[in-house]
């Protein structure tokens, strides 16, 4: 779609078609529809887990945001207890809504949706405390949640039309109103319409729908379709024509997801005349999931990612409505109604409406695949043998991305969906985690990636800090990755060159070969090569010999292979530290630093590793 003046959007608004939006949703009758759902198998084990849910939440009482848990964050800089209650209550809004639709007769779970919307109408403010400064007006400020929640209330409202009372419906528009488009339409303009990131893509999107959804008047629709043009044009330019995420799989799905959900809607109201998917760019960013997953739902989680990730079906089947060649993902990686933390209304909506049920079933893995994408330097690799599913990806770029990790030349290792060469992924989200102190979490700075350190030094950030591709091919049996690495370093360390070199050998047993070739000015005081795993390693020094055993809670479940790790140890000292980190979620999670000494570094040394699975 070609950006657009004020002028020809106001023409295509004239020219929308007749706003029966109920048509959109079902294609046809209503009640027909989710009577099928109900009857179809597809749709089964989605709803089962909307009623555990709703039969969870009949037990308990609606909670409410007090002063003191809006407080906690000002105080503290912890954002969990507010959280965990505001998107508790978005779960009872969604829950009931769903169960509303699903079983249509049930005077109860429309009372409970009744309760919900208003009481989310009442709240003190839809944004969430860690995104609200000092100063901020709580209810004309407009992030993430503010726009997801005016987007939820206002789907609702007109899904279920006449079945909700007319007094919350007219709340719903008031409170929309108050909280989402007239702030909008009135400011100035928010950080967020111009941010390269997920920020720009769910905030605008949400606003974009939103205004659809409540037909509020075609000067005004055409204002808000102006802006949200723009703000999604900011949004792709934060993706290198490979279509690559540097914000990570899990922000792709939120950003993405509601790109998705905006431009669908709108392309559909407008009969094809305002159609963002023509792009070529949009095509490529939509083929970066199948890309990541390196065996089960384990992926190759670089930047604020968790290590595994399960798949939205709504979402990948509508792409590949637009997108034939895209590969649909197994079965088993289907996202389950309670896996978002967030409880997000959209994409739980479009599990159900977006479903092709002719599409379930398949494969229960995907295929073997390799590739780099140039603009991220990503290499990703699964290669399937007759041994099992294994997983390798390594990156280059540069440290001053968004949602950034200090992990330049940085890799992982998996094998059936288990890692043992991991990445930390996300930690928990604090106000320092985004702030000064972002560096020192384990998840975040170069100590906790598998990157050296020298003379005390990790890497820096920075978008100055990148690396050099020098090599980057991928193959039947093998992938190779090298990369000029010296200016990830502080100047004060920075070797004048350090070349780090992949050779991925896929064979029935794959094995990793890695080397690392350093070049000082004069040689360094220490110098230690770290792997970091979830595995606690046995080390025999006098043999060169590393054991990596899954760790024992995933055993059983999914996999038993093996990492034997091979070096040399008349160059190296191995040693272990037990550490721990606090992982998205607030859980204590612990991890290995695996550390390989260089016990005489030189002006020019090399430094090598086999990894081989058994």
């Amino acid at each position: 779609m070609d950006h657009l003046d004020r002028r020809t959007l106001r023409e295509i608004v004239d020219r929308m078609a007749p706003a029966d939006l109920h048509l959109y949703y079902v294609s046809g009758d209503a009640a027909k529809f989710w009577r099928n759902v109900r009857a179809h198998e597809a749709y089964r084990q989605d709803l089962e887990e909307i009623e555990s849910e709703g039969e969870r939440l009949l037990g308990e009482e609606l909670p409410e945001l007090g002063y003191g848990l809006f407080s906690i964050f000002r105080d503290t800089g912890s954002r969990l207890e507010y959280e965990r209650v505001y998107f508790e209550r978005r779960r009872r809004l969604n829950t009931f809504a769903l169960l509303c639709l699903s079983a249509p007769d049930s005077m109860l779970y429309e009372s409970l949706l009744h309760e919900a919307i208003w009481s989310i109408c009442r709240e003190y403010s839809w944004c969430l405390p860690a995104h609200l400064g000092e100063n901020d007006d709580p209810v004309q400020s407009i992030d993430l949640f503010s726009a997801e929640t005016g987007y939820t209330l206002a789907e609702i409202s007109l899904l279920l039309g006449e079945r909700l009372p007319r007094r919350l419906r007219r709340l719903i528009e008031g409170e929309v109103n108050r909280r989402v488009l007239g702030p909008f339409l009135a400011g100035g303009g928010y950080p967020w319409e111009t941010a390269t990131h997920n920020w720009s893509a769910v905030c605008a999107g949400s606003v974009g729908a939103t205004a659809l959804l409540l037909e509020c008047g075609k000067e005004a629709l055409t204002d808000v379709l102006l802006r949200v043009q723009t703000s999604l044009e900011w949004y792709l330019r934060g993706f290198g024509d490979d279509g690559a995420c540097l914000e990570g799989l899990g922000y792709w799905n939120y950003g993405f997801g509601y790109f998705v959900y905006f431009a669908d809607l709108l392309r559909s109201i407008t009969r094809g005349e305002l159609d963002w998917f023509a792009r070529g760019k949009v095509r490529r960013i939509a083929s970066f999931p199948q890309k990541c997953y390196l065996g089960g739902r384990a992926v190759a989680n670089f930047s604020d990612s968790p290590p595994t990730h399960p798949i939205q079906v709504g979402l990948s089947h509508k792409l590949a409505e637009y997108y034939p060649e895209l590969e649909l993902p197994p079965a088993d990686l289907r996202a389950d109604y309670r896996d978002d933390h967030c409880s997000r209304w959209a994409p739980a909506l479009r599990n159900l409406i977006w479903r092709n049920p002719a599409a379930i079933g398949g494969k229960r893995e995907w295929d073997s695949a390799a590739c780099y994408m140039p603009d991220a330097q990503w290499l990703i690799s699964r290669y399937r043998s007759a041994a099992g599913m294994f997983g390798f990806a390594a990156k280059g770029g540069h440290n001053g991305e968004p949602h950034n990790h200090n992990d330049l030349g940085h890799f992982m290792l998996l094998a059936d969906g288990v890692a043992l060469v991991a990445d930390l992924g996300c930690g928990e989200y604090t106000a320092d985690y985004f702030g000064a102190g972002r560096y020192m979490y384990a998840c975040n700075g170069s100590q906790g990636h598998a990157v050296p350190v020298i003379d005390g030094h990790g890497q820096e950030a920075g978008e100055e800090r990148a690396a050099a591709v020098l090599e980057a091919s991928t193959g039947e049996m093998e992938d190779r990755f090298r990369l000029e690495l010296a200016g990830a370093y502080p100047r004060a360390s920075a070797p004048k060159s350090y070349i780090r070199s992949f050779a991925w050998h896929k064979s029935e047993l794959p094995v990793l070969e890695i080397q690392d070739l350093f070049h000082f000015a004069r040689p360094p005081g220490s110098l230690i090569e770290r792997i970091v795993t979830l595995a606690p390693p046995a080390i025999d020094q006098a043999q060169g010999v590393v054991i990596l055993s899954p760790p024992q809670k995933e055993t059983g479940a999914v996999s038993a292979r093996i990492l034997r790790l091979r070096y040399d140890p008349s160059l190296l000292s191995a040693r272990a530290e037990e550490r721990s980190y606090r992982d998205h979620f607030g859980r204590d999670t612990v991890w290995y630093a695996l550390d390989f000494h260089v016990e005489h570094p030189r002006e020019e040394f090399q430094v090598g590793f086999r990894f081989e699975f058994i």
